[in-house]
């Protein structure tokens, strides 16, 4: 099974506890923040646990795209209804880049087999969330970078991945700090 953006985002969560702290800010800080329809990333983000939990050539070649795309945009609306917090933006604008590249492709994200290749992962025989497509649409907004084979979590990236790790540690950052604030 090949690891998708949300483990790239674990390295996000530690930048941005590590920045919080260096700031001043505190863990109980993050208590502080509310979500609106939390409900909707929670779902969107099960369907795609449960969807890339299945190995490639299970028999999603088909209904898999749809549910990729369907369960990205969920996320994609929680995100926007929670725009109002520091960092969501940004991590809006990265989402939508994502969301463009895979519907641009038929839901799947396309991965270069470059940084396949430098994260020590091979293209797909069935549906994954990320691989090689023969003409991609858009290849520039697809997973183009790698964190290579030799650390932990190696994996592929686009650059709209960057912008929703960037936007969730300044989003860790800033809850942080509002405890901070609060004092």
């Amino acid at each position: 099974m090949r690891y998708d953006f949300r483990v790239f985002v674990l390295y996000a969560i530690v930048v941005g506890l590590v920045v919080g702290r260096v700031l001043g800010g505190r863990l109980d800080g993050l208590a502080t923040l509310s979500f609106r329809w939390p409900w909707v990333a929670i779902g969107g983000l099960a369907v795609q646990v449960g969807l890339f939990a299945v190995p490639p050539g299970a028999g999603l070649d088909r209904l898999g795209p749809a549910l990729y795309v369907a369960s990205t945009a969920a996320v994609l609306v929680f995100v926007l209804a929670n725009a109002r917090l520091r960092g969501m933006p940004v991590v809006a604008l990265g989402a939508a880049l994502n969301l463009v590249a895979i519907v641009a492709n038929g839901g799947i994200m396309p991965a270069s087999a470059a940084a396949l290749r430098a994260a020590g992962l091979e293209p797909s025989s069935g549906f994954t969330n990320s691989d090689v497509l023969a003409s991609p649409a858009l290849a520039s907004l697809g997973d183009v970078f790698a964190i290579p084979a030799w650390m932990p979590l190696a994996n592929v990236f686009s650059i709209g991945d960057v912008l929703v790790a960037l936007g969730i540690a300044v989003v860790v950052a800033s809850g942080m700090r509002r405890a901070a604030r609060a004092r």
